[in-house]
């Protein structure tokens, strides 16, 4: 895989897949890469983990490849499993070409159910085996302790263990990058083990500068009066769920469809559900509109 050299290089290339990244996520960014440690995001929910991970495998052409965590996520879900009902299948083809008046060798038997045909790698042990990849370990703060330790295990050694076929080891590790909107505090070990950095959401300018960037069809005035707003809402400290960049993407695109070249009262309005998840922030919305677009 191609590797920048300096934080600027990365930039440039980032930039080059419409993924604008200031200079402390650039260089830390960049030195994740370099020195080959996995990546700890943390911000609230909207201003561009994930994207960052996605720019990444974009930028370098590598496969993405991704592990969504929740509450109840074990090593199968995100190691490996077997194909139980291809086991049964072969169990039945083997009996029905065995002859019955010779015996059968069970320990060849039972091997040959464990082949790898039969494997189903789940995103941890794909990453290892198809690296260079990008393994995006999205929202880990879901998951609970015991997942954590094992998610750390496999980062720490860059391999798995499967009884039945060996050890599995990554010939080039990972670009790893773990994602946490903070619903609870992650276990220090594991955040000793990457690097750390808190996404806040973009100022006005570079937040207009990622509209026409991602949509460069969107008009100056349109991108500047979304942000606008958008940036008053984030201020504001009474909703429930604040906007972030993706509601500001949305939104833009929404009034873009619609043939708006810039923001009225009315529409505004109408496509307030681009921004506001809950009837309670868009009440509250409704209300400062007019303020707001005056």
């Amino acid at each position: 895989m191609k590797q920048p050299q300096t934080s600027d290089d990365l930039v440039r290339d980032l930039d080059g897949v419409g993924y604008l990244a200031d200079d402390g996520l650039a260089t830390i960014a960049y030195l994740s890469l370099a020195m080959r440690r996995p990546l700890l995001l943390e911000g609230e929910p909207g201003t561009g983990k994930t994207a960052l991970a996605e720019a990444l495998a974009a930028a370098y052409e590598v496969p993405l490849i991704r592990l969504q965590c929740y509450e109840g996520i074990d090593a199968t879900q995100a190691l490996y499993d077997w194909d139980f009902p291809r086991q049964i299948l072969h169990l039945r083809t083997v009996e029905a070409i065995t002859d019955p008046g010779r015996p059968v060798d069970a320990d060849a038997v039972e091997q040959s159910l464990f082949d790898e045909r039969f494997l189903l790698a789940r995103p941890i042990l794909r990453a290892l085996r198809e690296a260079p990849a990008v393994l995006l370990v999205d929202e880990i703060d879901r998951a609970d302790d015991e997942f954590e330790a094992f998610l750390l295990e496999v980062l720490s050694t860059n391999q798995v263990t499967i009884p039945e076929l060996g050890t599995i080891r990554a010939v080039e590790p990972p670009i790893v990058v773990l994602t946490s909107n903070r619903t609870r505090e992650l276990h220090d070990a594991l955040k000793r083990r990457c690097l750390y950095h808190w996404i806040e959401h973009p100022g006005m300018a570079r937040e207009v500068e990622i509209v026409r960037t991602r949509m460069p069809e969107v008009s100056q005035r349109l991108a500047e009066q979304v942000v606008g707003v958008v940036q008053e809402l984030r201020a504001r400290g009474d909703l429930l769920k604040p906007p972030g960049v993706a509601e500001t993407l949305d939104w833009t695109a929404a009034l873009d469809r619609l043939g708006r070249d810039e923001l009225d009262l009315m529409t505004a309005a109408a496509t307030i559900g681009a921004v506001c998840k809950y009837r309670e922030d868009i009440d509250r919305v409704r209300e400062a509109l007019s303020t707001m677009l005056a």
